[in-house]
């Protein structure tokens, strides 16, 4: 099963602090919306407005008209939340990312850097420092048949004891465009997934994800 440290360069997230003493990535989720309200109360107001309650932007981020933002929020620095955006709630957006055009987000962490640009969901996940997901892609967070999500990799199973988790992509992933990353979809660093792909269990780092769900290791 793919770690934190296999994943993930906590250099590029507010969030380190909050995966310290973990081993996956799916073991912060529950303590996401507690950590933003503990790390927004400390963000300088020199760097950071305070438009409403539990929410912190960035002052050199640009915020479009005809959203919305619900707290807990951190919004970073140099951030875009364009038009249409729908930000649930605990949700800690890293520095120089996209929240696209009706892009909704829900108790995720985005590394820096991040884009998710047009028509995506991602709810209960971790994006990795300039992982990218193509138009219309999304995380799929609950089992059809609502049992609790188990992760695969393998004949390895690894019961995560939570009914809702998303997808955790490694740094510099590339999803293409309207892919379903299904429930525990773990995919590692600097892997690609062809458009269109319907990915559950974990693709390897430096792969590539292709149409049928083959995958072969890039050259």
């Amino acid at each position: 099963m793919y770690t934190i440290a296999d994943l993930l360069d906590m250099s590029h997230t507010l969030a380190a602090p909050l995966f310290a003493g973990k081993t996956y990535p799916y073991e912060v989720l529950d303590g996401i919306k507690s950590f933003i309200l503990e790390l927004g109360a400390t963000l300088s107001p020199e760097e950071y407005d305070h438009p409403k309650e539990d929410v912190w932007i960035a002052k050199d981020a640009t915020i479009y008209p005809n959203n919305y933002i619900a707290g807990p929020c951190i919004i970073g620095h140099k951030t875009e939340v364009r038009p249409g955006a729908f930000i649930r709630g605990s949700a800690l957006v890293g520095d120089g990312c996209v929240v696209g055009n009706s892009t909704e987000l829900k108790n995720v962490i985005l590394f820096d850097s991040v884009q998710v640009p047009h028509y995506n969901y991602v709810g209960d996940s971790i994006l990795g420092y300039k992982s990218h997901m193509g138009a219309g892609s999304i995380t799929s967070n609950v089992k059809s048949d609502k049992t609790l999500v188990v992760l695969k990799d393998g004949k390895q199973l690894l019961p995560t004891g939570r009914k809702k988790v998303g997808a955790v992509l490694g740094d510099y992933v590339e999803v293409g465009c309207n892919s379903v990353l299904n429930p525990g979809t773990v995919i590692g660093r600097n892997s690609n997934v062809y458009p269109t792909s319907c990915v559950r269990g974990q693709v390897p780092a430096d792969s590539i994800y292709k149409t049928g769900g083959k995958i072969v290791k890039k050259a």
